[in-house]
């Protein structure tokens, strides 16, 4: 039996768990082997050309880990994408059925080694002329990453490169005229392309449709092409990508009738538990491979205890479609954190984040000291405009004068927080901690940054976007699941910390979602301000080290 069927075989019996996208797959192709039969049906599977597609994996070789220079040895599941695709033909002129692909696996799945083979075989074995493939992306790196694969798999295979010519940018193979490039918007060369075979990574990362619809136009002089989506699940539920896994499925359950279409979609069933190590297969078909069980039970831990966490997992482990926006802290988990550790702060090393806002909301300033070991503490001061107080207290339904007499609210007299109140706070502050710089968003702050930089202190803008705070959020949750952020019970940061709705971009880093959040979050903004740069301390006390016996120089 042929490996293509062979798999669809096993998942239909059982003997492969996988989930309903792929049971359908398989289904589909067993259908189709009978209906060909039929003089009516216009297809057949040839399996002497799909075996002869697979047979292809054994002259690229590996280049990474311990497999470094062996050749590649497909998993059942690719036989079955990759035998689907070559295998089946049109009667009347045997060629390809199938013009467009769309893979979608969970991330680590080997998807960019057999996009690589894949190129390499349409170029040599496939018998186009002039064939012309591309890995296109809107990013250069992004288009790099299935060409790059490519070119260090024909550098280390003997066979190949005896007919291959491997080039920065360029794969080419003289006897056919072929060629392979990596092509992006970002670097404008997209446009008139003749594309034999288009393959486009990570879809679910493109803002817009003109990649994929540039690369698809450019396949209207080829009688066979291949437009071949790459990709793991997305954030983006109204994007090209979301569109494409909507008519792949439509497809799969037989609403749409698209005979050029083949689809292989891995996720889970729904109401399967996504944490449950039973169910990671269905998304992970090269579990036990490339995806390592003991790092997937790691990452489900994390996503059990860390709300973000959660919706990472399910989009990127297990190629679930998620919205991007999720409550961003587990309360219970803040609420424990740093029970039990006693700590003095005075004359300590520490970060201030101020969070200015508007002259007429909370503003806010938080000092971020990092103690060693891992550990880390919080101490938060906001300020408010008395004049308009209580109306925001009824507003917010939040008790702000409660906070002013607990002293963690200052209640600064008129209708407007004026900037010489935080400085001369800060200033304050300074006889008792030893302040390393004064962080602070640019966007409504660059005169207060010019003052207390007048006044000696070190000041550093920290933009508000996901590059730059996603590292210090993620590693915020990870403190307090850990129980190694000291906040000492503060009502208030633990208020805003609760507001904080946390939005992921298409690579999984995340940022504050203020649209998504109905109260504020100032205090949590600080915080996490401050923590972007306190994680990059790297301080030692010399003398102190200098005591310890284990100290080295």
């Amino acid at each position: 039996m042929d490996r293509t069927t062979k798999y669809a075989k096993m998942v239909l019996a059982g003997e492969i768990k996988a989930g309903k996208p792929v049971r359908l797959a398989a289904q589909r192709h067993l259908d189709d082997l009978k209906k060909s039969k039929n003089k009516s049906f216009s297809y057949y599977f040839d399996k002497e050309t799909a075996e002869i597609r697979l047979d292809f994996y054994n002259l690229c070789r590996q280049y990474k880990g311990d497999s470094a220079g062996k050749p590649i040895n497909p998993e059942l599941w690719q036989c079955f994408v990759q035998g689907c695709v070559f295998g089946w033909k049109r009667k009347e002129d045997k060629l390809r059925r199938f013009t467009e692909v769309y893979e979608q696996v969970g991330k680590k799945n080997g998807k960019s080694t057999d996009a690589a083979s894949t190129a390499l075989y349409c170029m040599t074995v496939d018998g186009e002329s002039g064939a012309e493939v591309y890995s296109a992306a809107t990013s250069r790196d992004q288009a790099k990453i299935i060409f790059e694969t490519a070119r260090q798999m024909v550098m280390r295979s003997p066979e190949l490169s005896e007919y291959v010519n491997v080039l920065t940018n360029n794969i080419n193979v003289p006897s056919t005229a072929s060629k392979f490039e990596p092509v992006s918007k970002e670097a404008g060369t997209l446009d008139g392309r003749d594309v034999y075979l288009g393959l486009i990574d990570e879809l679910h990362a493109h803002k817009n449709r003109e990649v994929y619809d540039i690369l698809k136009g450019g396949t209207v002089a080829r009688s066979q092409p291949i437009i071949w989506v790459v990709t793991t699940a997305g954030f983006d539920t109204n994007g090209i990508c979301r569109e494409r896994y909507d008519y792949a499925m439509k497809v799969l359950e037989g609403v749409i009738e698209d005979d050029t279409l083949f689809a292989y979609i891995a996720q889970p069933d729904e109401g399967d538990d996504i944490l449950n190590p039973e169910n990671f297969v269905k998304a992970n078909p090269n579990l036990g491979v490339s995806v390592k069980m003991k790092d997937l039970m790691t990452k489900a831990k994390q996503a059990t205890e860390i709300p973000a966490a959660y919706n990472q997992f399910a989009c990127k482990h297990m190629n679930l479609w998620v919205s991007s926006s999720v409550k961003w802290m587990n309360m219970e988990k803040w609420n424990r954190s740093g029970e039990g550790i006693g700590v003095d702060l005075t004359h300590r090393r520490c970060y201030c984040g101020v969070d200015l806002s508007a002259k007429l909301d909370l503003t806010s300033v938080v000092f971020d000291f990092p103690l060693g070991d891992g550990v880390y503490a919080v101490l938060h001061h906001s300020f408010i405009p008395e004049a308009t107080m209580i109306e925001k207290e009824h507003k917010d339904n939040v008790p702000y004068s409660a906070w002013v007499r607990q002293g963690y609210l200052t209640a600064i007299p008129g209708e407007v927080i004026e900037q010489q109140w935080i400085m001369e706070y800060i200033m304050a502050q300074s006889r008792k901690y030893q302040i390393v710089e004064i962080d602070y968003d640019p966007w409504n702050a660059s005169e207060f940054g010019q003052r207390m930089e007048a006044e000696g202190f070190t000041c550093v803008e920290v933009r508000q976007g996901v590059y730059t705070l996603s590292e210090p959020m993620k590693d915020v949750e990870r403190l307090a699941v850990q129980g190694k952020l000291v906040h000492f019970g503060d009502p208030v940061l633990r208020w805003a910390v609760s507001n904080i709705v946390a939005t992921a971009d298409s690579n999984g880093n995340i940022k504050p979602d203020k649209s998504k959040t109905t109260q504020r979050i100032d205090p949590g903004a600080a915080m996490i301000t401050a923590h972007s740069r306190a994680i990059c301390d790297n301080y030692v006390d010399l003398e102190a080290a200098i005591m310890d016996d284990d100290f080295i120089l």
